[in-house]
């Protein structure tokens, strides 16, 4: 598995034992014990919230743990208007990357590799493309990774901020939701996934129906 790499966080900075246990998705249900036993691909959460986890302890929320995703709406790197509203009715992978992203490359190869394995899934994907002031070189980035789907332009994450910061930190790229089919967050990782990783776990939402 690739390593997460938040941005503006230094590496090997001390964390809290509750953020560490956000972090790894083993936060409580609010009865005082931890959802440890849910965790790993593919598992449902027994959380009450939903938080960003690497993608080896990412895990499917339960519907009641489930925020909405705000409204999303902007224009794509050719100017297009795009919004996630659009979408509603299927499954959503939402992808936050920068042209500037190390980790960003090779996450972008497996979504593009998932994307066409899930075509006609109802599975739709979309990007929010971030800090890339200038359009021609996320253009670039699109190209060199045969990325099929559309991406919201959003250089100053005005965005991402519209998301509850426990479920999309706006300093972590790449970073990966799926949303079910009513708009709700199911799955949140912070950080680099594989298709293998990601694959289950848009399956198991996927077969909500």
């Amino acid at each position: 598995m690739r390593p997460a790499v938040p941005l503006g966080v230094p590496v090997g900075a001390g964390l809290s034992v509750a953020a560490a246990l956000l972090l790894t998705g083993l936060a409580t249900d609010g009865s005082g014990s931890g959802s440890g036993s849910g965790s790993g691909a593919g598992a449902a959460a027994a959380t009450r919230t939903v938080a960003a986890a690497p993608a080896a302890a990412a895990a499917v929320a339960a519907p009641r743990a489930r925020p909405s995703a705000p409204a999303l709406t902007g224009k794509d790197l050719d100017g297009r208007p795009v919004s996630l509203s659009s979408l509603r009715g299927e499954v959503v992978v939402l992808s936050v990357w920068g042209s500037r992203c190390a980790p960003c490359g090779a996450d972008a190869d497996d979504l593009a590799l998932l994307s066409g394995q899930l075509r006609g899934e109802r599975v739709r994907f979309l990007g929010i493309n971030t800090r890339d002031r200038d359009r021609d070189a996320a253009r670039s980035f699109v190209r060199a990774h045969g990325l099929g789907f559309p991406s919201l332009h959003d250089p100053t994450g005005a965005l991402l901020r519209r998301f509850p910061p426990l479920v999309l930190n706006p300093q972590t790229i790449p970073s990966t939701l799926v949303l079910d089919r009513r708009g709700r967050v199911a799955v949140a990782i912070g950080g680099a996934v594989s298709a293998e990783e990601l694959r289950p776990l848009v399956a198991r939402v996927v077969a909500e129906g």
